[in-house]
Formats: structure tokens, C-alpha cells, sequence
């Protein structure tokens, strides 16, 4: 445990190198901070992934142990069984995964990739990783069958061939089968990739293989030669056996399916076009679209099922890609969301020569997993248990919160349960294989994330799980804009697509308020309850923000004078207002008239209800000024303890009552400075005055003087894409403007405010004791200061007004200011205080009193009680208050910026947490700002990593790492310690169900499934060595020495212990085969040389 006294900086320690925490001359100090962090607290790693896969691309089910495997265009391969048991592995190479293969009840996974590499996964570890690599150099992979317990793997190539791995040693087999020995003379030119293999479900020893041309070939695998080839006109695209094996199913690019007879290659035994239309003239019915993929399975009891993808009319009307399931002479066509990357057909049994008895279908779609039903009516699709509906709508902001209120999990779900939607299947969902993890280190967790079509989800992320809990609509409180003719469609919408989109929020868990910022610079007050009501009127704040900088009245800085109330305008109010013109006034209209005091969205004016949950307390909207739009809100800070929500953006910041419904505060960022503060910064190009169309009204404070904006280049600064779709900028710029239509000098004169915080604080030097009062980080590295003088509780807090009054700037740092906390005499941090929740809809009398909470004593004079941090783009720095003295300065980054900075609380103590732009992850002491920990984690490729990256208490952090994916990592070394026990298991050991029973008759005359020993075909004594160029083997990281690496913990004990068994069984085995082997040559020796004795026993020399 280190120490620090703050009497050494007193003593004239001048600041160090640059990126090295520098002690600054500060006031006398007899305080001595303990610092309880040091390095070896800190590890970082990746902990989990949340949500769908993005950009899947193939997929695989496990029967037996019944996990779910998905692959993806990146070459992420997730693997998924019960709800709360997920995994995710990469390959390297990037490559898509092209297939999966399960080695059912194995505990292993075959993935192909796009770069010609088959890879074995060893999933018998909680974390999977590569055993065996197989690089193919001189051919294609196109397709990949691995036989139910077999050892040998297919794998067809984009010239025809097929060769045969052994899954053991991964090393090829010298057996293959040529394309031209395949097909011969049947057709004349080649047949095009393999698309398809399959063996007979009764004959192991014959192989199915199709060609992407239309010819299927019956191979006999003992002869080495082709039985049968089936020639077809279109193109195939998939093949199914049905059980007896001795008809198969072809589906093809002109949307039939043909059937033929294993030993009738002439022609198929039938022809149909599912969804086309059958001509009455007795024609072939008109061409469809490919059917991609077809499965037959069969059921004792009744019809078979057909499942099929594609094959739907040209010229139907649905456009959305469908899945058929035909059983009997009934025919299901279900509509898809996305299009459908592949589908599996759920069995009872996992061996093919079997009845099927076919239970749910495994729907792959581009954006979701669709798991359809096939034993209820209607096919009803499961309720899935995964987090995959993150992308539901396009994720836009995030926030994490860590050791949350225990309380607050339950109160969320059992208002989100309300919500939950019908009509789903009764039965469990299918994929339930693994098991939980049993970590104990486990506290409340939520995430909470915004989305472009206005609604926030709350989601439950305790124990490395994602759960959502409940899901609240912001655009319920807004009418929709008719699209129909143009005279409908309102001229005010600040963007083009998604004006309900979240921009921000602001989220007090204690309390449990709510304040959300929208895209058409709307704010949004919600407050949490467990019961009904309806609102007759919504209430609504209109919001004139300008940003004229030329010929402005600063205010006054001592500004102890009490601002006027403002008065809440509702929506259906009539009479015209002094902040808001009359409805006939505004100009709706294709006059040239400037819009002015219009908002962007129309606020609901009928009653509305409100169900339980987040319930609107207050609607804020900032107007259009002049004919420009209002600037987006950059920055959000609500306080439960004052009644405060505090909003910013490049035009300056505005303060709400929302108690009294009454603007306070609503001024520009240059106002804020006093008139001999040496940071105050001038103008580069101010804008004329303008004059505003409305009078002074009512919900002016003393400080709101008429400011007019700077110009903007264009005038419109509609939005084409909503603000999902900056994440996939290629932009690397990193502007550090939020508006794209300013000048660069322009955003040089233009200070916009970045960060706020409520505190109970020193706003002034000469306070004895703290008071309420707001910090506000400015993008130009200013932190200012305003009081706060707020009335006693009670009656008198919703009658008497506010006071806010500026104080000046504290300090200055490079860069932006991104965050602000406070820490207390001892270096803890002071949480900003807060009103515990108490039920807002209850009666009266049941409600409890507004307080605050008790506040500390005062200081002795000469001493600071208190330390403010404050952290930019560039700096950190640590200020004592009520001195103002800068006691720590830390230099970050020179080369970068940070992008995201918070002050965390971590098991053992306190810490400041940097993400930087050139993906490096640091943590510095408190208060001293040493760095503990220094990380190249991620190099930042996108923006949507910078937009979402989120730090939260006990060493937890995440970031959107794709469109609908979640990643979460911890930098504390306890975290990383306890993953393996917290992380579930994917294999489990289980028994392989019996294999069907043949029968007395079919065992007695040969009926039932013939089986091969395909060792005797494939292995190096019968088929040879394989050409060493045609494939290269490499070993995986993996293995006996890998699987040490990957066991810690009490499971990890255990896993060591049979690793070290398994290879003292090992070595005992090659001991006792090498005793053998000795003993075989002994013996052999022994009976030659009594063999030479007997020949030459009755011979004399001279007959030798």
C-alpha cells in the first residue's frame, strides 16, 4: 500500500516528463491519502459477446448434446446452447465459414473457411480452440460432409474432385475420387463444382455426390466406381436422401424439385414446381426461383415433411424471402424477416437410416434466428432466450452501469414482463444443451441501450449473461408525420429519416430518472412506476437556444439573483403565447417566410396512457430560430436531489426545473465566462443580430439575453441516414465537431458544452461548507462552475424559484472535457446525491418527503475537503477545492486523443479509466494519477466503437464491436481471474442413443443398413499417402499443451489432474507397446536362429 502526502507537493516538486503524472504547488495540506490500487490489480481481457451474429453465414446442430453452431463472413464461428450458455471463437485468417460440421456427441467442430482451411474445435474446453489445421493449396473447397460416427471427412472441390480426411490426425487420405472417373462419359464437359455429399443412409459404402451442373453420381466407394449418374437439365443447388436409401431428392434452379429412384437413372419418378402455376394446356408450369435448399424427414405415424427454402413465383407480390414446409397434401409458406442464409431440420434421432420424426425447424435469417415449430398447428415459432434482438432497431448510444441497487433488476422485469408478446409455442426451446457456469463473483449489472426508432432497452448483464428486461417506446409521446401528400408532410423535421432516434441519456439508478435527448434536439423527463395512469396533457417546454456571440451582456458574476419561473406551455393550448406563435401563424406552408419558434416534432395532445413502468414527467423541445434548425444536444446530466435536468450543445446549455416545469437557465457558452476570465475566447467570425419574431416572455431567466446562431454552409442541416449509420462512416478523422455542416472556423470560435456535473460541492473559493452546484466541461478543455440556491423541500421547493448563479471557470486542460467526479478528504469519490425512489402515482400521504442528503461538515480554513478530477481529450487533472489549487496533472496521449474517460470504482479502490483513439486502454491512480495499466487493446477501425465504448464500476467495459453485437471486457485481474468458473459448459458428457433396430427379417436376409470399415478403404495401407503439395498440415495452438494453458481455477485443478493422467496413460501405453514390440522381435529372432540350428545341425563344415 502506497501512501501519499499532500504536504511533499507543497514543497515545490516540479511537474516531470510528459505522460507522467506531475505533483503541481498547491495550498497547505495536512490530509494523507491512501492509495490501494497498484498495477497487479489490473489484467484486461474479453469476457463475453452479446447479440446476433453479425453477417452469418452458415450454421450446424449438434443432435445429442443439442448446442447450435453459427459461422460468419468474418470468420467468427458462435456457438449457442441453453439461455445463458454462449460462446464465441475466431479464426484467425478472417475468412468466411463456408460450413460446420458437428462430430455429434464428440465434443468436437469441423469449420471450412473461404481461404480453402478445415479446421477441428475442440469443444470439451470452456473455451474452444483449434486442435488441427488443413491449408488446401491448389484447390477450392466448395462443400464438406462429415457421416454420423465416422472419422473420415468428404470434402468436394470447386474442380470436381473429392477428397477424404482423417478428423483424428487430420491428415489426408490417398484415396480420391476424380470428377472424370465420377461422371465419364456422361457428360461432355465438366461438371462444375460439387455442391453436394452424402452417403446412403443403408449402404455406408455408397456416396451421393451432386455437381452443380445437374448430374448426381452413385459412387461405390469399395469399387472405386460410379453405379449410377443421374443427368438433369437445371442446375442443383442441394440433395436429401429419404431414410430407406432408396430414393433422393433434388432441388433446382428453376424451382422444382425432382425425385428419383436410386436404381432408375433415366428420369425422375416425379417432377414438381411447388409455387408454380400449372398450365391448363398440360405445359411445364412456368419457371420459378432457385429453391436453395430442400430436406426430406420422415415420421412413423404419418406423411413425410418437406422443408424448402426459396422457389417462389417471379412474379409473386411477396417480396420477402419465405420458408415452405409441405406435409401431406398440405402446403405452409412462411414469411421471413431478412432472407435466409440457411435451415436445419430438428430430429428425434440422430441417425440417418432411421425415421427422422422431425420436431422444429432452425430458420438462419440475415439479422435473426427464426426456430418454427412443426408439431403445433400453425407452426408457431419458439420464444428465443438469447439477447438477439439488440439490433432490433440500429443501436445508436449505450451506457453501462455496474453494481447497480439490487432492487432495481426485479422492479424492471416485473414491468417488462407485462410486455412479453403471445401466440408462441408452449413447448421449451429445443437448443438446450450445456451447462451454467458456477462463478459466485456476481453483482447487478445493466446495460442500456438507445435506438434509431426511439426506444430504450434495459437490459439485465449480471454474470456475464444479457437478458432484456423491459422496453420503453419515446415515441408514444410524439404524433407520427403523415407521408401522404405533400401538403401533410410537416416542413419542420429537423432530419430526414428516424427524427425519433436517441442521441443521449442520462440515467440515475438510485432514483431511477430518466432523461433522454432525441435527434430533432427533443429531451424527454421520465420518472419509474408500477402503476397505470393516464395524462390528460403532456406537459412541454419549448426551448429558444441561439448562439449570437457579438454585443452580449455578460451576466453578472456574483449572481445571486433568483431567476424569474418560467411557465410550461401545453400542447393544446390555443392562445398564442409569448414563447410560441399561434398554430396559424407558423409557417407550414410553401411561403418564403423563415420557420421560427417551431419545433421539430408535434408533441401527442390527446390524453395518453401510460402503462407501468417510465412514464413521461416533462417534454422539452428546442425551436427552430430564424429558419435554422436547432443544434443537436451534445451533452445531458440529470439530478433527482435538485429537480434539475441540464442540457448542452454547440449553441450553449439550458437549465429545467422539472418540478416546476420552468426553464432556469438557458444562456450561451461564451455568457459563461465572466468578463476578466483570461480563458474567455472571442469570436473568429461572428453572425449579425438578428432580431427574434417573439417578445421577451415569460420563460426568459435573468440570464437568457436574445442570441442569434452562427451561420451554418448550408442552410438545411437535414440528416439523409439516421445517426445509426455514423457508425459505419469511413470517416477516421474523428472531428471533433458534432455538427458536419460547419466551417473549420467556424467550430474554432464555436464552444460547445461536452459534460456536466451535479455536485455538492465548493463552487467559489472563499465557500466554507458545499453547496448544490453544476460543473460544465466545455469541447474547448474549460470546466465553469454555476450555484445553485435551491428553496427548502416540500411545499416551498415546487412554489419558490431556483437560483442559479455563474461562478467562473476552475480550470483549463487540452482537449475537450469528457469527465468530471469528486473526490472526498480521504480519496473516496462523492457520489452526486440523490432522492431514493419512492412510488410517484401512490396517495399523498404515502409519499415520502424530498431529502437531501445530509451534508459534511465544513472545512478548517487552509484546508481542502475536497478534490475535483477532471479529465479531456489530452489531460488529467486533479484540483483541490475549495483552493482551486491543482494538485495532479497527468499528460495522456500526445500523438491521440481519448475518446472515453471515466472515474471507476474497482474492488480495492479508485481509479481514472482511458480509452484512447489509437485503441490503447490506461488506468491512472487516484488522486495521484499514476498509470496502473497501459494496453494496446483494439485498433479503432470504425466510429461505432468510439461511440459506444462504455467503462463501469468493479472493472467492466463494453463496446458495440459490430451492428448487432455487444462485447464486453474487464481490466480487473479478480474478473479475469474467475472467467473459466463463470463461463458455462458447452459439451457434457451423454450417452449416444441406441441405433435403430434392424429387425429379424432385414438381419436375416440382408434389409437393414450395411456398414463399411472405411479404415480398410482410406487408410495409408490400402489407399496410400496423399500428395504432400496438394494440402498442408498445421498443428493448433491447441491440444494436450493448450488445454493447460486454458484450465484455472477449482475446475482447472481438476482438468490438470486428468490432463496429467491421460498423459501418464499416454506414456504407459507407448512404454507398453514398445515392451511388445521388443518382445514380438525377440520371439522372431528366437525362432530364426533355432530354424538355422536344425538346418545346419547334421552337416559337417566342409558342407557349409
Amino acid at each position: 500500500m502506497k501512501k501519499f502526502n499532500i504536504r511533499k507537493v507543497l514543497d515545490g516538486l516540479t511537474a516531470s516528463s510528459s505522460g507522467t503524472a506531475s505533483p503541481q504547488p498547491g495550498t497547505n495540506q495536512n490530509d494523507v491519502i491512501q492509495e490501494t490500487l497498484q498495477s497487479e490489480h489490473f489484467q484486461l481481457c474479453k469476457t463475453v459477446r452479446h447479440g446476433f451474429p453479425y453477417q452469418p453465414s452458415s450454421m450446424a446442430f449438434d443432435p445429442v448434446q443439442k448446442i447450435l453452431a453459427i459461422g460468419t463472413q468474418s470468420g467468427a464461428v458462435r456457438l449457442f446452447g441453453r439461455a445463458g450458455v454462449e460462446c464465441y471463437c475466431q479464426h484467425d485468417s478472417g475468412a468466411a465459414v463456408i460450413q460446420l460440421q458437428f462430430l455429434v456427441n464428440e465434443g468436437a467442430l469441423v469449420s471450412a473457411l473461404a481461404d480453402d482451411s478445415v479446421h477441428l474445435w475442440n469443444l470439451r474446453q470452456k473455451q474452444p480452440a483449434i486442435l488441427h489445421t488443413l491449408k488446401f493449396n491448389r484447390e477450392r473447397i466448395t462443400f464438406c460432409h462429415l457421416p454420423f460416427q465416422s472419422k473420415w471427412l468428404y470434402i468436394g472441390t470447386e474442380k470436381g474432385n473429392i477428397h477424404i480426411v482423417n478428423v483424428e490426425s487430420f491428415t489426408l487420405s490417398g484415396y480420391v475420387i476424380m470428377w472424370n472417373k465420377a461422371i465419364e462419359l456422361s457428360s461432355k464437359s465438366h461438371p462444375g463444382p460439387v455442391v453436394h455429399i452424402s452417403d446412403n443412409p443403408m449402404d455406408e459404402g455408397k456416396i451421393l455426390i451432386g455437381f452443380e451442373c445437374g448430374t448426381v453420381v452413385l459412387w461405390d466407394l469399395k469399387c472405386k466406381k460410379a453405379d449410377y449418374r443421374y443427368n438433369h437439365d437445371e442446375a442443383i443447388h442441394s440433395v436429401a436422401w429419404h431414410h430407406e436409401g432408396k430414393q433422393f431428392t433434388c432441388s433446382h434452379s428453376d424451382g422444382t424439385l425432382t425425385t428419383w429412384n436410386v436404381r432408375v437413372p433415366a428420369k425422375p419418378t416425379i417432377t414438381i414446381t411447388p409455387h408454380g402455376k400449372q398450365p391448363k394446356d398440360g405445359k411445364k408450369p412456368e419457371p420459378c426461383k432457385p429453391i436453395l435448399k430442400v430436406e426430406y424427414k420422415t415420421t412413423r405415424a404419418g406423411d413425410a415433411f418437406v422443408v424448402m427454402s426459396g422457389g417462389l413465383s417471379y412474379d409473386t407480390g411477396c417480396r420477402r424471402s419465405c420458408l415452405t414446409v409441405m406435409h401431406g397434401k398440405s402446403t405452409a409458406v412462411l414469411e421471413m424477416d431478412y432472407p435466409i442464409v440457411d435451415f436445419l431440420t430438428l430430429c428425434e434421432t440422430p441417425y440417418p437410416n432411421d425415421f427422422q420424426e422431425p420436431y422444429a425447424v432452425v430458420v438462419l435469417l440475415e439479422k435473426d434466428l427464426v426456430v418454427i415449430d412443426l408439431e403445433q398447428i400453425g407452426y408457431p415459432i419458439f420464444e428465443n432466450p438469447y439477447p438477439l434482438s439488440i439490433h432490433e432497431s440500429p443501436v445508436t448510444c449505450v451506457e453501462y452501469f455496474a453494481d447497480c441497487p439490487p432492487e432495481l433488476i426485479p422492479a424492471l422485469y416485473s414491468v417488462g414482463s407485462r410486455q412479453k408478446r403471445q401466440g408462441y409455442s408452449k413447448k421449451e426451446w429445443p437448443i438446450s444443451g450445456g451447462n451454467w457456469g458456477q462463478g459466485t463473483l456476481s453483482y447487478p449489472e445493466i446495460i442500456v441501450t438507445g435506438h434509431a426508432d426511439g426506444s430504450i432497452k434495459f437490459w439485465d448483464a449480471s454474470a456475464i449473461m444479457l437478458q432484456v428486461l423491459y422496453k420503453l417506446k419515446t415515441a408514444k409521446v410524439f404524433e407520427k408525420a403523415l407521408k401522404g401528400g405533400k401538403e401533410e408532410k410537416p416542413s419542420t423535421e429537423i432530419v430526414d429519416e428516424d427524427p425519433f432516434a436517441i442521441q443521449t441519456l442520462s440515467w440515475c439508478p438510485e432514483s431511477r430518472m430518466l432523461c433522454v435527448a432525441g435527434v430533432s434536439a427533443h429531451v424527454i423527463i421520465y420518472r419509474f412506476s408500477k402503476q397505470e395512469m393516464t395524462t390528460e396533457v403532456v406537459q412541454l417546454l419549448e426551448v429558444r437556444m441561439q448562439g449570437e456571440l457579438n454585443d452580449v451582456d455578460s451576466p453578472d458574476p456574483a449572481g445571486d439573483h433568483p431567476p424569474t419561473p418560467s411557465t410550461p406551455v401545453p400542447p393544446s393550448s390555443s392562445s398564442p403565447t409569448q414563447e410560441r406563435e399561434p398554430p396559424e401563424a407558423q409557417p407550414f406552408t410553401s411561403d418564403d417566410r423563415p420557420r421560427d419558434n417551431v419545433p421539430g416534432l408535434k408533441v401527442w395532445s390527446a390524453p395518453l396512457k401510460q402503462s407501468p413502468g417510465y412514464q413521461v414527467e416533462l417534454v422539452i423541445q428546442l425551436v427552430w430560430v430564424s429558419g435554422e434548425p436547432p443544434q443537436q444536444i451534445t451533452s445531458l446530466a440529470v439530478s433527482s436531489s435538485d429537480g434539475l435536468v441540464v442540457f448542452g450543445n454547440s449553441s450553449g446549455l439550458a437549465v429545467v426545473d422539472y418540478l416546476q416545469k420552468s426553464l432556469l437557465l438557458n444562456m450561451s457558452t461564451s455568457e459563461l465566462y465572466s468578463p476578466s476570465d483570461p480563458y474567455q475566447r472571442q469570436p473568429r467570425s461572428p453572425r449579425k443580430t438578428r432580431q427574434p419574431s417573439g417578445g421577451e416572455g415569460s420563460m426568459r431567466s435573468h440570464f437568457n439575453v436574445q442570441l442569434s446562431r452562427l451561420r451554418h454552409v448550408s442552410k438545411s442541416r437535414r440528416f439523409s441516414k439516421t445517426v445509426a449509420n455514423d457508425f459505419d462512416a469511413k470517416d477516421s478523422s474523428f472531428s471533433r465537431s458534432r455538427s458536419s455542416s460547419v466551417t473549420s472556423i467556424e467550430r474554432e470560435s464555436r464552444e460547445a458544452i461536452s459534460s456536466f456535473h451535479f455536485s455538492e460541492s465548493f463552487p467559489r473559493k472563499t465557500d466554507s461548507s458545499p453547496s448544490p452546484s453544476l460543473w460544465l466541461g466545455t469541447t474547448q478543455g474549460t470546466v465553469l462552475v454555476l450555484s445553485l440556491s435551491l428553496p427548502p423541500t416540500g411545499d416551498q421547493r415546487l412554489q419558490q424559484p431556483v437560483g442559479v448563479s455563474s461562478c467562473g471557470t476552475l480550470v483549463r486542460l487540452k482537449g475537450g472535457i469528457l469527465t468530471m467526479a469528486f473526490l472526498d478528504s480521504l480519496g473516496a469519490v462523492l457520489p452526486p446525491s440523490y432522492e431514493p425512489w419512492s412510488e410517484p402515482n401512490a396517495p399523498d400521504e404515502e409519499k415520502t418527503r424530498r431529502r437531501r442528503p445530509a451534508s459534511p461538515p465544513p472545512t478548517q480554513e487552509g484546508q481542502d475537503s475536497q478534490y475535483a478530477v477532471v479529465c479531456s481529450e489530452k489531460q488529467a487533472k486533479v484540483v483541490g477545492l475549495p483552493s482551486q489549487s491543482c494538485f495532479f496533472k497527468h499528460n495522456i496521449t500526445e500523438s491521440s486523443f481519448v475518446l472515453r474517460a471515466d472515474v471507476v470504482q474497482m474492488a480495492a479502490g479508485l481509479c481514472l479509466a482511458c480509452f484512447c483513439a489509437n485503441g490503447h486502454i490506461m488506468t491512472l491512480s487516484l488522486p495521484s494519477l499514476r498509470p496502473l495499466l497501459d494496453v494496446n487493446y483494439l485498433p479503432l477501425t470504425d466510429m461505432r466503437i468510439a461511440r459506444t465504448f462504455c467503462f463501469s464500476n468493479l472493472g467492466q467495459a463494453m463496446y458495440l464491436t459490430s451492428p448487432t453485437e455487444i462485447q464486453r471486457i474487464t481490466y480487473s485481474q479478480e474478473t479475469c481471474d474467475n472467467l473459466q468458473e463463470m463461463m458455462g459448459e458447452l459439451f457434457t458428457p451423454l450417452e449416444t442413443p441406441e441405433a435403430p433396430n434392424r429387425g429379424f427379417f432385414k438381419g436375416l436376409f440382408g434389409g437393414g443398413a450395411q456398414s463399411l470399415d472405411r479404415e480398410d478403404l482410406f487408410g495409408e495401407t490400402a489407399a496410400g499417402k496423399a500428395s504432400r503439395s496438394l494440402a498442408q498440415h498445421i498443428p493448433g495452438p491447441q491440444g494436450m499443451e493448450g488445454m493447460k494453458g486454458a484450465a484455472s481455477g477449482v475446475v482447472g485443478d481438476l482438468a490438470r489432474a486428468r490432463i496429467a493422467l491421460d498423459e501418464r496413460g499416454q506414456k504407459l501405453g507407448e512404454l507398453e507397446d514398445r515392451t511388445a514390440a521388443m518382445m514380438a522381435s525377440a520371439d522372431s529372432f528366437s525362432k530364426h536362429a533355432h530354424d538355422m540350428m536344425l538346418k545346419y545341425k547334421d552337416k559337417k563344415w566342409y558342407q557349409l
